[in-house]
């Protein structure tokens, strides 16, 4: 979870390694660190706290080379401190280590290595790793990196320099990311591509037990068998500008309103003359082996399982496939039952999700079909999958997931439309309507926003309230699930979602006149049984925040405050759900002093089980 950048090449390391931090900083932002050669000489700069804290040192003290490692970090061994920060060194401060991932045996390996000599300051796991280092080496960088990964057990990414070899930064990957930035006299390295997009975009994907030698002419990867491996950079379509605020105070903000345009960029991209859905073709799937699929398991973790949720909503009414929904930790622990018509989906922004990418390799050790949903091209989940369908939602910088989100969902709604037509059970006209209701939705998100000043209201209202209810029914069920989780992450009020029938099995406990209750009432099949448990919140003085359609006068007559929503089919109510809860998220985390884009404890891509 942490994040790894390296450069070598004829700029100023301290500013190149401090703008791929600063791209990086949503994985981790407990510490920073950076090491640089200079003279031959290995030095290390370290601070506590957010990457500011870093570059203010290294702006009176600058570190000079044309060569540096540095890292963002999200402690996983050792508290938050400047000795626990990485760059780790060894004993002779000849050797340097920036890491992400867990060292599984690195308590057994310290025992050894202390019982050896070896002096160690840190309690970090990485520490382990430079000792290591220092213990094999010999003539040649790789070949003690090389060594030392064949000690390790569990996951990690590593980049290492050292003055006794000075003109090299060696990488290494095992279950966690790192990619190659291929440059003109300068190559780099880093754990994700936004780190890289300011001086490329010809990008090398480093797969599992593989280790790299970059040079600043040359690149070389091998296995950990020391085979040499050819592999053609590829050219990723983001440019740095996608990385950037555009003016927003925020990522969260910025994503939250770029919402319309990447759903309108998929309609494009997917819906074809005559509303055929152009889909299958990612999948590396026929017509007639997609309509043979019996069972779909899908897993995903967090915001991603939020949408998997509803794409069961989906394949079950539409295409009348039996889908179960899992949370990626516990599905890769148990042994579901399936046969050879069974599809495994996994769900994943980063792409790089540890349990997700856990159960996707446990599905295919099944012998199971697997496929993604996933954002980021070239990641390691889409890399293992059969077939992958991209949501092109582009780099999304704020940790709590917003645009992701949404472009998951219109995915998962052209593949249930698609698979639906193809077994003969949604006819061209019905098709026709859907994907004409669909195409209305990015402008209707405008509208939105475009009176989104209620939101503005309710977060001066209950900005100081500690806990918060979400509730709703059938297909908007995932969304009271969406609407707490982001409320909690970025604004750290506890805030549960709840299907609002199970409300009088236990959550009506908590109703009081302090109680916030999001109840998302939009119009459709549950509607009036949704106002039934309006009702019930008010008879308990609860405060009713509806979420409802525009129009709705009844809604406004019971609730004690309502956000409007364009009309639309019910089924396509929780793309427009999303944004107003997002929204509150966001302005109420604002109001409570947090750091939206960097929430403490969390990083974007939870690369670590």
């Amino acid at each position: 979870m942490c994040g790894i950048v390296g450069y070598i090449g004829d700029k100023d390391v301290d500013s190149v390694i401090l703008v791929g931090l600063e791209k990086l900083e949503y994985r981790g932002y407990d510490s920073a660190g950076i090491a640089t050669i200079s003279g031959n000489e290995l030095s290390v700069r370290k601070r506590v706290g957010k990457l500011r804290n870093l570059a203010d040192v290294l702006n009176r003290e600058p570190l000079g080379g044309k060569i540096g490692i540095g890292h963002t970090r999200w402690a996983t061994h050792g508290e938050p401190n400047e000795i626990n920060a990485h760059p780790q060194v060894d004993c002779t401060k000849q050797f340097a280590v920036v890491h992400n991932g867990i060292i599984e045996n690195c308590y057994s390996l310290k025992e050894q290595l202390l019982e050896e000599g070896h002096v160690f300051q840190s309690d970090t796991d990485t520490e382990v790793v430079a000792h290591l280092i220092e213990k094999h080496y010999r003539d040649s960088l790789e070949k003690a990196v090389l060594q030392t990964a064949d000690e390790l057990k569990g996951s990690f990414a590593l980049a290492v320099i050292s003055e006794r070899d000075p003109q090299k930064i060696v990488g290494v990957r095992q279950n966690s990311p790192l990619v190659i930035g291929v440059g003109k006299g300068e190559n780099l390295i880093a754990s994700d591509i936004p780190a890289l997009l300011s001086l490329t975009r010809k990008i090398v994907d480093l797969e599992d037990r593989e280790i790299c030698v970059v040079e600043r002419d040359r690149v070389g990867i091998f296995t950990f068998k020391g085979r040499k491996v050819r592999r053609e950079a590829r050219l990723v379509d983001w440019t740095v500008e996608l990385t950037e605020k555009k003016g927003y105070p925020h990522f969260m903000l910025k994503e939250i309103y770029e919402q319309p345009e990447v759903l309108e960029n998929n309609l494009k991209r997917r819906v074809k003359a005559g509303n055929e859905i152009d889909i299958l073709g990612d999948l590396n799937l026929s017509d007639s082996e997609f309509s043979r699929v019996s069972r779909i398991f899908i897993q995903a973790c967090g915001t991603s399982w939020h949408a998997g949720l509803i794409g069961k909503y989906l394949f079950e009414h539409y295409c009348r496939v039996y889908t179960e929904v899992d949370i990626s930790s516990e599905f890769r622990y148990r042994n579901p039952v399936a046969d050879g018509e069974t599809y495994v989906m996994a769900i994943s922004q980063s792409g790089e999700t540890a349990d997700t990418l856990g159960s996707l390799r446990e599905a295919k050790a099944k012998f199971l079909r697997a496929i993604s949903i996933c954002n980021v091209m070239g990641s390691t989940i889409p890399r293992e999958s059969d077939g992958v369908v991209y949501t092109h939602a582009g780099p999304e910088i704020g940790v709590a997931s917003t645009k992701a989100y949404t472009a998951q969902l219109l995915t998962l709604y052209l593949l249930a439309f698609y698979m639906a037509k193809i077994r003969w059970l949604l006819t061209d006209k019905e098709l026709g309507e859907k994907i004409t209701e669909l195409k209305t939705i990015p402008e209707k998100m405008r509208r939105f926003f475009d009176s989104a000043q209620c939101i503005d209201v309710l977060a001066e209202k209950f900005y100081g309230t500690r806990d918060f209810l979400f509730l709703g029914r059938g297909i908007n069920y995932p969304s009271a699930l969406e609407g707490a989780l982001k409320l909690k992450e970025v604004s750290y009020i506890h805030a549960t979602g709840h299907p609002a029938g199970e409300m009088k099995h236990g959550p009506i406990a908590l109703i009081d006149e302090k109680m916030p209750v999001v109840c998302i009432t939009p119009k459709g099949s549950v509607y009036e049984k949704m106002l039934s448990n309006v009702e019930e919140v008010k008879a308990r003085k609860g405060k009713v925040i509806a979420v409802a359609t525009e129009g709705d006068e009844r809604i406004r007559s019971m609730a004690d405050y309502v956000v409007y929503i364009p009309e639309t089919f019910e089924e396509f109510t929780p793309l427009l759900v999303a944004p107003p809860l997002q929204l509150l998220a966001y302005r109420i985390a604002l109001l409570r002093g947090c750091d939206v884009d960097k929430p403490r404890n969390l990083a974007k891509s939870v690369t670590v089980e």
